[in-house]
């Protein structure tokens, strides 16, 4: 971790790593990451304005891939603090290594409490979080806020703070102020609103379900073996299967595992390959693959009149 420094309140620098929109597209695309225009236009604004990027979206569209594509794209560092109901300023920030204080304590002997607290409140006995990990980094990062939506209101405070001024201090130690400004994703499932403030402090991208030839493409990057006829009727399936009223709709990455299935049990081996070699029975046999509560099974089961 860098050495904490005096904070002036200026700002960490900002460093761009895309040249342009197209820029972002291409390098995406190199990670396997198909990134629509809306995508690329938000990611290469948050990465020359050094601003948060907030991408909303159902579960399973590919918005924690994105981070991780950015960070694949740009040789970037990739820290990603996942967000949970209860997660506190310790486990974001930093926590103190309170049995190796003590043990120092002990083998020094005794001393002074001024003398030794010089030693225990140091690198030494620090464990940095993912937030400070994001900020004392001097290469290029990119800080993943994972499902921001867990995290107690609280939280968000603690977020604007961080965000506002790439700065954290350390009472025991000083302030650690960021030399280069990480690139920040937050995503969210919408499951609560976000508070405007939290809202402003970032730009804002929503990712959707993508249209069928948008699937069929990321298909085949994800699965190039996989037929043309075999792909076609996988995401005609899942996008029925998606305008189903039940409690997990089918995600990108289900998807791709469904079409992996499929071919480990042969489909699309057939010589004719004008036809899938998707029956009923096949379907109905690996519907588990995608959906995973029972009554979305059953419900699927009927629509689809598979049994």
């Amino acid at each position: 971790m860098s050495s904490p420094t005096e904070y002036t309140g200026s700002g960490p620098q900002v460093v761009p790593s895309f040249t342009s929109v197209d820029d972002v597209v291409t390098k995406l695309r190199e990670t396997g990451y198909l990134a629509d225009d809306a995508t690329a236009t938000s990611t290469f604004l948050a990465d020359r304005l050094g601003k948060p990027l907030l991408v909303e979206g159902p579960a399973g569209v590919g918005k924690t891939e994105l981070a991780k594509s950015i960070a694949a794209a740009t040789n970037a560092e990739f820290v990603r603090l996942q967000c949970y109901e209860g997660i506190d300023e310790a486990r974001a920030l930093y926590e103190w290594n309170h049995a190796k204080q003590i043990l120092h304590i002990q083998a020094t002997g005794n001393r002074a409490w001024d003398e030794a607290k010089t030693d225990i409140f140091s690198d030494e006995f620090l464990l940095p979080r993912p937030l400070l990990k994001a900020i004392s980094r001097e290469g290029s990062t990119v800080l993943l806020i994972d499902e921001v939506d867990k995290a107690d209101v609280d939280m968000e405070g603690l977020l604007l703070e961080v965000l506002s001024d790439f700065a954290i201090t350390i009472p025991e130690m000083g302030t650690v102020a960021a030399q280069r400004r990480p690139i920040v994703l937050l995503t969210s499932n919408a499951t609560r609103e976000l508070s405007e403030a939290l809202k402003r402090r970032c730009l804002y991208l929503y990712i959707d379900f993508p249209d069928a030839e948008r699937e069929k493409e990321i298909l085949a990057s994800r699965v190039p073996n996989l037929s043309a006829s075999l792909s076609a009727e996988l995401v005609r399936i899942v996008g029925v299967l998606r305008t189903l009223d039940i409690r997990k709709k089918p995600s990108v990455a289900e998807t791709i595992d469904w079409a992996n299935t499929l071919l480990a049990l042969g489909a699309g081996e057939q010589a004719d390959t004008k036809t899938s070699g998707l029956d009923d029975g096949l379907i109905a046999r690996t519907l588990g693959v995608v959906l995973k509560h029972r009554p979305d099974l059953k419900t699927a089961l009927k629509e689809l009149k598979l049994g």
